[in-house]
């Protein structure tokens, strides 16, 4: 108790400036979820994606980030731990801010998309388990999260294989793939309008305190979609082909089509993305201040100080600002080449895959979620379509990102331990 009383403040600067090096860091590396096919297809410039991103990004941190935030993020520890000692709690989310932040930084300067939120749980882990004991870690949550390394990419995958399939047979293997376009587009964009919906109202609207249930939220995504559609279908029709232009032609104008699709896809990402992932920066941080602020005690909730909120939104838009590219290159063109119809097949089956390990509970990384479903179009056309190299290292980063976080963690735990405690 003495030691929050007499480097309360100090306590507080520390997880501030590491909070906004994890949200610097989020912005780095997990904008890509939200733009980086986007950028392969071609639909959009770099310069364009992050304009684009930066927006939607900040809107959905500022906006739905939340006016109350979990103190340990997921329930990876027990609190109960850390009541008669809570300067340790204040010391492992300042030291798992910092180790998190290290390795996104890193990973992303190498172009690696790696999962925040496994980086942010595997530092908690780390301080915890080192720091108080390992009674104190859910081991049960650390072995969902490593489940989820095998499940989320293969479904997103496997649903990516069936859009882009879906989209190759019923349009463009056809004799007159514009006809079919104006015939079957409609009907992808109301499912795409109906999926975007539920992830915004999933992992968005829900942290402002709109009471949305299950039932209801279908509902209005369901609205949405259909409304969406006609209006698509009005669109499209008024599209005017010159019917003796070659193949080729025609084939260009559906890929034109779908890079509005995937444009519109990409604002919704990014900001659920952003209302969402935010909270992998200001939950740590949120925790630190409740604590120092109530002089030691340890609550399950923390209400969020006016400035915690902007500082997050702002670190995720610097950071995607200058070492998001890296990432945004590594999804968008070194995994496999992608089109406008290819990556809007990736974006709407990573959103379809959100959405059903959202209403399943299980533990997601839109990181490689995304990835999963880059893959799986890419292995649409074969192997040899995938870039195997990037592909590896991708896997071995995934891999060591937990460990990792806990292993720096440790380190920094022990280091502030050491200095507040001379």
């Amino acid at each position: 108790m003495d030691i929050i009383q007499s480097y309360g403040l100090i306590l507080i600067i520390l997880a501030a400036v590491f909070g906004f090096l994890m949200a610097y860091g989020v912005g780095a590396n997990d904008v890509a979820n939200a733009m980086g096919t986007s950028v392969g297809s071609k639909a959009l410039t770099i310069k364009q994606a992050i304009f684009i991103a930066a927006i939607f990004e900040f809107a959905g941190a500022y906006l739905a980030g939340g006016s109350v935030t979990s103190t340990i993020r997921g329930g990876i520890t027990d609190a109960a731990f850390f009541v008669d000692a809570p300067e340790l709690m204040v010391y492992g989310m300042i030291a798992a801010l910092l180790a998190a932040a290290t390795w996104l930084i890193a990973a992303s300067y190498f172009g690696w998309p790696v999962s925040t939120t496994h980086s942010i749980v595997g530092a908690i882990i780390g301080f915890a388990a080192v720091g108080v004991g390992f009674d104190a870690v859910h081991w049960d949550k650390v072995g969902g999260i490593v489940g989820s390394w095998v499940v989320t990419p293969i479904l997103a995958g496997i649903l990516a294989y069936m859009f882009f399939m879906s989209a190759q047979k019923l349009i463009f293997d056809t004799d007159h793939p514009i006809a079919n376009a104006k015939k079957y587009v409609p009907f992808y964009m109301a499912f795409a309008a109906f999926i975007m919906a539920l992830v915004t109202v999933q992992k968005g609207l829900k942290h402002i305190g709109l009471d949305i249930s299950t039932a209801n939220g279908y509902l209005m995504a369901l609205v949405l979609g259909v409304i969406v559609g006609l209006v698509g279908k009005v669109a499209i029709s008024r599209i005017k082909i010159d019917p003796a232009a070659d193949k080729k032609m025609q084939f260009n104008n559906v890929e034109r089509i779908f890079s509005v699709l995937m444009i519109t896809t990409a604002c919704c990402m990014a900001f659920a993305h952003g209302s969402n992932d935010v909270a992998n920066a200001i939950g740590p941080l949120a925790a630190v201040v409740s604590v120092v602020s109530s002089g030691g005690e340890i609550a399950s909730k923390a209400a969020l100080a006016w400035w915690i909120l902007p500082l997050g939104g702002i670190g995720i838009v610097i950071g995607l600002a200058t070492l998001g590219a890296r990432v945004i290159k590594t999804v968008g063109t070194a995994i496999t080449h992608l089109t406008p119809s290819r990556g809007f097949a990736a974006e709407l089956s990573a959103a379809s895959t959100v959405v059903i390990a959202s209403g399943a509970g299980l533990p997601i990384s839109t990181t490689q979620t995304l990835v999963g479903a880059v893959l799986g179009v890419g292995l649409a056309r074969g192997i040899a379509a995938l870039n195997l190299g990037v592909v590896r290292n991708i896997f071995i980063s995934w891999v060591i990102t937990l460990p990792v976080g806990a292993g720096l963690a440790i380190i920094f735990f022990y280091i502030l331990q050491f200095f507040f405690s001379l």
